[in-house]
């Protein structure tokens, strides 16, 4: 079962690798650009496997690139804050 089934284990797949991030000494502008990076290849080259992913790729094909970027760091926020981590599908 791949992490991108279940938007849960996605979001706690994405947490974890953020905290691995911080603790390597990853600036803050830069992960958020790391974010931006992977949420335009995750929209064009893999197919939304639940109901969360292709909500997030629409909004991700309607913005630009700076709406883009903002998208992609509210996720990293999103998935920063453990009561968020746990909670969804």
């Amino acid at each position: 079962m791949s992490v991108l089934d279940n938007f849960r284990d996605w979001k706690a797949f994405l947490g974890e690798r953020v905290e691995q991030a911080k603790q390597a000494g990853m600036e803050s502008d830069t992960l958020q650009n790391v974010a931006y990076q992977i949420g335009g290849y995750l929209a064009e080259q893999v197919d939304p496997k639940n109901d969360q992913e292709r909500l997030l790729k629409q909004l991700w094909d309607a913005g630009d690139e700076e709406q883009q970027k903002a998208l992609a760091s509210l996720m990293v926020k999103l998935v920063q804050d453990p009561n968020n981590v746990n909670r969804g599908n």
